[in-house]
């Protein structure tokens, strides 16, 4: 197995088109000046997306991740219970409705857009 921070600069490397758009939205403080980092390993787990300063995590989820509900809400609640906050998002909803996609992701910020 992989180191994670090996695994995410691979995963980096392979991003889907809906991460591809939803990076280029959050980069470069893009988004209310909040930091994001992408491929970032937390515990066991490689996260999409991730705001420290606001203990926010941004998931993207493919078709493959229907079969995976059990699996992801297990994620889920190790990674809260870690002080995260997570939002899960399902590439389609970036690709076709990214405004709404920022003001969530704002919201949960507690940030106005």
């Amino acid at each position: 197995m992989r180191a994670p921070r090996h695994f995410a600069r691979d995963q980096r490397q392979q991003a889907t088109s809906a991460e591809d758009v939803l990076w280029r939205a959050l980069r470069g403080r893009r988004l209310h000046g909040m930091k994001f980092k992408r491929q970032v390993p937390v515990l066991v787990y490689t996260v999409d997306f991730l705001c420290a300063e606001h203990r926010l995590v941004i998931e993207l989820d493919g078709r493959q991740h229907a079969w995976h509900d059990v699996y992801d809400a297990r994620r889920t609640e190790e990674i809260e219970r870690c002080g995260y906050a997570v939002l899960r998002f399902r590439n389609e909803e970036v690709l076709t409705g990214l405004e709404a996609v920022l003001q969530r992701i704002a919201d949960a910020a507690g940030l106005a857009r």
